[in-house]
């Protein structure tokens, strides 16, 4: 299903409809602040694992990140940070940034496998935090975007239906997307280290 939804005001209605997709175990493709997402409600272990066969990846192994609606979502699955970290990411979110976090024991332990670290996304897009806000927890994400390949469709929304519906429930149509990913910050040390720059230029 491709579904048509504007960032300015998405419609609460469609918002509801997607959150009960992603409740009973379905597979979203969204649009953020950078590249279009491919993801599902972290609480549901099939649904990740859906998501990481057809990426191709061992979960326990994958760089997938949350996407969160606000800050709250912090503390519930991150160790506490210090002030001059928490500093940043306020400053910098939302925005196209991925910061790398020490996890807590509330991440589903079929994430972490032997790494102890989660990637937290605050998009600056309406639509995917509305959805995520309704969902009542984050969602798993994992780009569309091939790193290898700069292609029509990892932009435009009936393209990524084309080639994302056999495996999503439900496309979003946002608009076109970008190519250029988020940029990667690592918090995980007392220094915060730039893993990738993309998109975003981090502000200090």
């Amino acid at each position: 299903m491709l579904l048509r939804l504007f960032n300015e005001n998405p419609n609460p209605r469609e918002v509801r409809k997607i959150v009960e997709i992603l409740r009973n175990g379905g597979v979203i493709v969204y649009p953020t602040d950078t590249v279009y997402g491919l993801g599902c409600d972290i609480t549901n272990q099939k649904a990740v694992e859906k998501v990481a066969r057809y990426k191709g990846i061992q979960i326990e192994k994958s760089n997938f990140s949350f996407i969160c609606s606000d800050f709250s979502h912090l503390s519930d699955y991150t160790k506490p940070i210090s002030s001059s970290i928490f500093k940043l990411i306020r400053k910098n979110l939302p925005g196209p940034f991925t910061f790398i976090l020490n996890a807590n024991n509330n991440v589903p332990r079929y994430f972490k496998g032997k790494k102890k670290t989660v990637g937290i996304r605050i998009p600056d897009n309406n639509i995917i935090r509305e959805i995520v806000s309704e969902l009542g927890n984050p969602i798993m994400s994992t780009s569309v975007h091939d790193e290898d390949e700069i292609l029509e469709y990892t932009t435009d929304p009936e393209l990524i239906h084309e080639k994302y519906g056999e495996i999503a429930d439900v496309v979003i149509d946002g608009g076109y997307g970008e190519l250029v990913p988020s940029t990667i910050i690592d918090c995980t040390s007392d220094e915060p280290t730039i893993v990738r720059q993309g998109k975003g230029e981090l502000e200090f």
